[in-house]
């Protein structure tokens, strides 16, 4: 029973710890943080429990499939077929992960509004309290410069 229930509370946080908008997906610090409304929270945890089994699957393959590339790697002599292979399996697994966790993040974006997103941004760039900050900031290149603006309007195309 408490194996189960350990899994319960666990599972959930570790699995969208290592995504870009991960700690929105947990309630508590980034609930009271973002200042989220009762209807903003209903939504994202809509989003996260609805994409929490696919991500989870994908993180699995992808973790077999660099498990699979390092035992191709390590053989000796080395088959240069099955580690392309491997290698090819390994970047389609990155790629899948990548697509699935993008379009979930952009699903959670849509329902904040644009001063919570910069917060978010800033926070993830910061890292964690009392950690490192984490290399590279968020999926696009850091946090928003000075002077950014942001807006739940769509780009003009010029």
């Amino acid at each position: 029973m408490f194996r189960w229930l350990f899994l319960a509370t666990v599972l959930p946080a570790a699995l969208f710890a290592q995504g870009p908008l991960g700690g929105v997906c947990r309630t508590g610090r980034a609930v009271r943080d973002l200042n989220l409304s009762e209807a903003q929270q209903k939504q994202i945890s809509g989003i996260c429990r609805d994409n929490a089994k696919k991500i989870f699957d994908l993180r699995e393959a992808w973790n077999k499939a660099e498990a699979d590339l390092q035992a191709a790697f390590d053989e000796s002599p080395v088959d240069q077929g099955k580690s392309n292979l491997a290698i090819e399996r390994l970047a389609a697994a990155r790629s899948e992960l990548f697509i699935a966790t993008s379009q979930m993040d952009l699903k959670i974006r849509t329902v904040l509004t644009g001063e919570q997103w910069l917060e978010l941004k800033m926070r993830e760039h910061r890292g964690p309290p009392g950690g490192p900050p984490p290399n590279g900031g968020w999926r696009r290149g850091g946090p928003p410069t000075k002077g950014t603006t942001i807006t739940n309007q769509p780009p003009q195309n010029k």
